[in-house]
Formats: C-alpha cells, sequence, structure tokens
C-alpha cells in the first residue's frame, strides 16, 4: 500500500477569488494563495473575457490564452510578476482580462519550484530546454525547442511516467495539444484532444508519436503543434500522487444520476472534457463551492461563469448530476484531472481494493 507524500494540498495546488477594481490598480497584489506560482491561469467571472496563463519558466509578462491559438504575447498590464504568496497585476493594470471593474475572478495556481534545464533526447538534433519540476506534487513546466523529427523526446523530470500532458507553441499560431493516458481504451494511443476548441478526440503520429511517457521523458511526433523544427514549446506535464492529484476517466450515462469517481480526496479542482464536441468544463470548491451548485468556467470558451447544476464534489471524489451534454452525454468517454483538497485517511485506493 502507497501513503501520500502530501498532507497539505494548498502547498502545491491553490484556487484564489479576487475581484477586478479596473484604474488605479497599478502593481496590484493578489495574496492568500500559500506559496509563491510557477503557473497561474486567470479567468473573468461576470464578463466575457479570456483567460489568462503565466508561468515562471517564460515569466510572469509572457501571457497565453487557452481559448486561442495565438501565440505567446509580452504584456505588462496582465499579470508583472509572481511573489511570495500569489501574483502581481501589471504596472497601470486595468486590463479587463485580470481586472475587469467590479467583476470577479478566479485564479488557479500550482507551484513547480526546482529549475532544470538542458538537452532534449531521443531522435533527431538534440535542443535545448528549461523548466521546473515538484517531484512531490507531480508536475512540470518544461520549455522546449522543436527538432521536427518524429521520437524527439523531452525529459520532463517528474521521476515516475507522467499521465497528462498539454503543449502549446509559443513562437507562433498553433493549437494547444492535451495528450491523457485515459484519452482512449488503449493507453497512450495516438489520440489527443485540443484545449481551444470543443472539437472531439483526433488521432495522429505527428503529435505524440504513440509511445507512452517513461519515467524520465515524453515522445514527441514531427507535428507542427508540438515539435516544429527550431519552434518554441511551453508544456505542462503531470502525473497523479495518492491523496492529491488523479486524471482518469468515466463513460457518460445520459442520467441526473451520473457516474461517481472515487478519487481518495476531496477534490479542489476538477477539468473534464469527452471525446465529443463539447465545451471544456472548470469547477472549484470556491465558485461557490456548495453542492449542487459548483459553477462551471470553459478553458475554451470566453463566456462568463455558468450557474447549470453539473456535479457534486464530495469527500472522496465527485459525482455527475448533469443529465446530458458537456459532461454526461451517454456512451461517451471523457477524461479528467483533479487536484485535491483533503486527503480521506491516506491513500486514495478505493475501499473495495483495500
Amino acid at each position: 500500500m502507497a501513503y501520500t507524500t502530501i498532507n497539505k494540498s494548498s502547498l502545491y495546488m491553490n484556487t484564489k477569488l479576487y475581484t477586478g477594481t479596473g484604474s488605479g490598480a497599478s502593481n496590484r497584489q493578489i495574496t492568500g494563495i500559500g506559496f509563491k506560482p510557477n503557473f497561474t491561469w486567470v479567468k473573468t467571472r461576470g464578463s466575457s473575457q479570456e483567460s489568462v496563463l503565466v508561468d515562471s519558466v517564460r515569466l510572469a509578462t509572457k501571457s497565453l490564452d487557452s481559448t486561442s491559438t495565438d501565440a505567446e504575447a509580452t504584456t505588462t498590464t496582465q499579470i508583472g510578476a509572481f511573489i511570495s504568496d500569489g501574483f502581481q497585476l501589471g504596472s497601470g493594470s486595468v486590463q479587463n482580462r485580470v481586472n475587469h471593474n467590479g467583476i470577479g475572478l478566479v485564479s488557479w495556481n500550482w507551484k513547480a519550484e526546482t529549475a532544470v534545464s538542458g538537452s532534449t533526447t531521443g531522435s533527431g538534433t538534440a535542443k535545448t530546454y528549461t523548466g521546473s519540476v515538484n517531484t512531490t506534487s507531480g508536475f512540470s513546466i518544461i520549455k522546449y525547442t522543436g527538432n521536427g523529427t518524429s521520437g524527439h523526446t523531452i525529459p520532463h523530470g517528474l521521476s515516475t511516467a507522467p499521465q497528462m500532458f498539454i503543449i502549446k507553441q509559443l513562437n507562433a499560431v498553433n493549437a494547444w495539444v492535451v495528450s491523457h493516458h485515459e484519452i482512449s481504451a488503449t493507453p497512450w494511443d495516438d489520440n489527443y484532444l485540443v484545449l481551444n476548441t470543443t472539437a472531439g478526440r483526433a488521432g495522429s503520429y505527428s503529435t505524440t508519436a504513440n509511445v507512452a511517457p517513461t519515467s524520465s521523458v515524453i515522445s514527441l511526433g514531427n507535428g507542427g503543434e508540438v515539435n516544429g523544427n527550431n519552434n518554441t514549446y511551453i508544456a505542462y506535464i503531470f502525473t497523479g500522487k495518492q491523496g492529491y492529484s488523479k486524471f482518469g476517466s468515466y463513460t457518460g450515462n445520459a442520467n441526473a444520476n451520473g457516474n461517481f469517481l472515487y478519487l481518495g480526496f476531496k477534490p479542489s479542482l476538477i477539468i473534464l472534457k469527452g471525446n465529443n464536441t463539447e465545451n471544456w468544463s472548470m469547477y472549484d470548491n470556491k465558485r461557490l463551492g456548495y453542492n449542487v451548485d459548483n459553477n462551471v468556467l470553459y478553458p475554451n470558451d470566453t463566456s462568463a461563469e455558468g450557474t447549470s447544476d453539473d456535479i457534486d464534489i464530495l469527500s472522496n471524489g465527485f459525482k455527475i448530476r448533469r443529465a446530458t451534454g458537456l459532461l454526461n452525454d451517454n456512451g461517451v468517454r471523457y477524461i479528467y484531472m483533479a487536484f485535491g483538497q483533503s486527503i480521506v485517511g491516506t491513500n486514495n485506493v478505493p475501499c473495495t481494493a483495500r
């Protein structure tokens, strides 16, 4: 029996709500996160705005948007810096994406921490990479240069094989590629999802090379989305940790009495997507944070927060409450990533398996 090494999950992933103040907010600090983030994702709740994703490897002033294929943008009017207990908005920041006057916003924050760098491996010419890694929480951020050769491998630093990764090209327009070990019944086949669209599962050896990650690397095809020669990319890489995070799947049943997904912890953040043409969906324990009113935001869409009754967040997992659409169409396979709020005992093995 394995036990969690994380007793306080909020030291590694935490959700912070705040309200925008608009003008006069130069260098405003958003604190109370509990650690210095290495990856922060911000979305307005009460207005239609693009998402803002920044990380410490690329620097806080370099922004990406999960609703768009746009290249990385450098701006001083969104997030200006990471600080010891949160992040600081940009100088003179009245940017609606991060500080819309009178509008509620949410930030999801992860800690990586340990700097890494070196050369990529596998087929083709070795290229440089830099990153930030946390082996305790199973999360790494890796910025790398592509080489255009299938079988190019990227070190991830986690010491155990990843279960999910998200890749975005930085220097040009391109889609966000999401690989997950349970997108298909066959783990790590050539299928992937796209974070910035509602598109269903697609398959292409040009992205993942149909090779499972190892304890040291992820493998790439030669597609421009993930491995164009001399193009730059960012990869957010995750592996499950008992009592803290889990990356799994379920099959929809089109019933308001939907699936119960055992996690072994009370989730603080859940992100889901089906292999069909529906939105991605995000839920957390802060908006509003009680059943059944766990409000939804859409990573691929600029829309304001939705108030449909979709899921229950429970002490040991989550339960689907939506009868059809979004996260419960009959026979559709759905993937999820979930992060913990509090553990059940000391492990996340279902009772029947103990």
